[in-house]
């Protein structure tokens, strides 16, 4: 849409990495305020708000509830603050104020919530994504309807370089044949994989990528489920999760692990799937969910950047687009981002390679063209 001759490559089909692994959710990141990540929260919170816009066949409001016990780790006033921080951040936006609720109040609502040491609750809005396939779907349609090539099963095999900038992207597809196509430059956004990718080029780059494994249940309507969404602080933890309406079954997730090994066959560990089921009927306590309840389990591994120590949740959820000078001019590389902040990402990165190569481009306008 701004004048750039674009091809994309993925390695499978369309949808089969992060964007498919997540909560479905196009959130502003709560959970961001308690790190200090107000930035990315107001970003993400405006990104909904486009996305509501620009795609609502798509995206749908969610109502949330935390329900708050007494002995957690966030009270009520501090998840009070949280939630005018959250309506502060996303003025202008396209759903309602949060809400303060007594435990008697929702219990009347929600008569399957364990109520012993239920102290209150908060209710808010953000959306959701009951089906992140659509929408890369239709992001690849939009970008091919308006010229680019796009190649699906085609994995790049490696980047040639010429006097220090990018020349060429080889690649070969699932029948075996290989190629190579002249490029200026390439954006690596190959999530977990962003490494690999640097890899097949000439010069070594410094490890970028330290990613955290996030697991799901999905699981059919159990006895006492919920009407609305739940964020519910984990007892085994303090780590929060969800409990989501999604697709006339509940979707359950998620965990946060670092992950070293194959990235290629990621599985939901049986620790994980005994920790989401146990917290379920912990909140839930006449769910009585057990593994026989599962329908599927799905598990992927966040991009995010590589940190030797700390906790998982401490790591930053903010992208960083990084030129890649010690492989090539012209190489940009994306670690982190979010599912909701997709277009936002994107703008930010031809808004670099433009001010790199010297290019003078016209505004993006992906935040109010109409997804197909």
């Amino acid at each position: 849409l701004r004048g750039l001759k674009v091809v994309v490559f993925d390695k499978n089909d369309m949808c089969s990495g992060c964007s498919a692994i997540s909560s479905r959710l196009i959130h502003g990141g709560l959970r961001y305020l308690e790190y200090g990540e107000i930035p990315l929260v107001y970003v993400s919170l405006h990104e909904r708000r486009y996305l509501r816009l620009t795609a609502p066949h798509l995206v749908a409001p969610l109502r949330i509830c935390i329900p708050i016990d007494a002995g957690a780790r966030r009270g009520p006033l501090l998840i009070r603050m949280g939630m005018l921080a959250y309506d502060l951040l996303s003025i202008r936006k396209t759903v309602p104020n949060h809400q303060m609720i007594s435990a008697a109040a929702l219990h009347k609502e929600e008569p399957g919530l364990e109520t012993e040491g239920l102290r209150a609750a908060a209710r808010y809005y953000d959306a959701q994504v009951a089906f992140a396939e659509r929408l890369v779907l239709e992001n690849l349609l939009a970008a091919r309807s308006a010229g680019a090539e796009i190649r699906t099963h085609c994995e790049v095999t490696g980047i040639q370089v010429r006097d220090g900038a990018v020349e060429s992207v080889a690649c070969v597809d699932h029948v075996g044949e290989s190629g190579t196509v002249p490029v200026k430059a390439v954006i690596n956004a190959a999530g977990p994989w962003v490494d690999r990718v640097l890899d097949v080029a000439p010069s070594p780059s410094k490890r970028l990528i330290g990613g955290t494994k996030g697991s799901h249940i999905i699981v059919g309507k159990f006895d006492g489920a919920p009407h609305d969404a739940f964020y519910v602080e984990a007892a085994a933890d303090g780590r929060p999760f969800f409990i989501i309406p999604w697709n006339d079954q509940y979707l359950i997730g998620t965990t946060d692990i670092r992950y070293d090994e194959d990235l290629d066959f990621i599985r939901a560990s049986g620790a994980e799937v005994d920790y989401l089921l146990a917290e379920t009927n912990r909140v839930f306590s006449r769910a009585e969910l057990t593994r026989a309840d599962i329908h599927y389990a799905y598990a992927g591994v966040r991009p995010l950047p590589h940190q030797e120590e700390g906790p998982e949740s401490a790591i930053t959820r903010r992208h960083i687009i990084k030129s890649n000078d010690d492989v090539a001019q012209g190489m940009l590389s994306i670690i982190g981002g979010k599912l909701t902040t997709y277009r936002n990402l994107a703008e930010q990165a031809i808004d670099k390679l433009a001010d790199i190569q010297q290019l003078k481009l016209p505004p993006c306008r992906t935040h109010d063209t109409d997804l197909p």
